[in-house]
Parts: structure tokens; C-alpha cells; sequence
């Protein structure tokens, strides 16, 4: 499945931003999706993810209660709702597809491009 991000940007700290990830391909129902972010310098690092039926949900414990993941598997597209964002959050974020609910980035097997997310202070 191909995968392309978009809605990232340039936010103050205590704002909202939605990322959303369209996937390509008839088998996107299939997928458990996730979340993932690099900041400058460090490594990739799980955010949250959500089974193919969108009825179980798992997140990094840095933005539980702030972030918010969802997907419409009629548009091919799955979404993440970031409220409450801090400096810290600052990252390139992708998305990936995997055949799993998990935290594991080598478990996912197609990823995008990724996009930029910025918050100032």
C-alpha cells in the first residue's frame, strides 16, 4: 500500500494540528495503521496505532490524553488529532501500514514520505 501524509505545519505550543495519511490501494481495510515520528538528531519513535476496524487503539504514553488517532477506512485514509502540543513534539511524522496492532516500527511494512510538524514556544 502506498501511503502520503499530509497536514503538517508550524504551530504555537497549546495548539491543535490533524495529520491525515491516504493509502492507495484496495487492501487498506486490511491494515492495522500507525503513527511514528523522528525529531532531528534521534531516532524514530512509536506514537500510536489502530486496527484495521479502528476498534482498538494504542499510544505512546507521551501523548495519551492529547493525541488522538482515527481512521475512515470508505476514504482510504486514517487521521491523527494532536491538541495540546508542546515544543517537544516537534518531529517529522510518518505513517506506516502493518499486519498488527503494535508499538514496533519493524513490524510495519510500508511507510510515506512524512511530514513536518513544528511548535513553537
Amino acid at each position: 500500500v502506498q501511503l502520503v501524509e499530509s497536514g503538517g505545519g508550524l504551530v504555537q505550543a497549546g495548539g491543535s494540528l490533524r495529520l491525515s495519511c491516504a493509502a492507495s490501494g484496495r487492501t487498506f481495510s486490511t491494515y492495522a495503521m500507525g503513527w511514528f515520528r523522528q525529531a532531528l538528531g534521534k531516532e524514530r519513535e512509536f506514537v500510536a496505532a489502530i486496527t484495521w476496524s479502528g476498534g482498538s487503539t494504542l499510544y505512546a504514553d507521551s501523548v495519551k490524553g492529547r493525541f488522538t488517532i482515527s481512521r475512515d477506512n470508505a476514504k482510504n485514509t486514517v487521521y491523527l488529532q494532536m491538541n495540546s502540543l508542546k515544543p517537544e513534539d516537534t518531529a517529522v511524522y510518518y505513517c506506516a501500514a502493518g499486519r498488527m496492532l503494535t508499538m514496533k516500527t519493524q513490524l510495519y511494512s510500508d511507510w510515506g514520505q512524512g511530514t513536518p510538524v513544528t511548535v513553537s514556544s
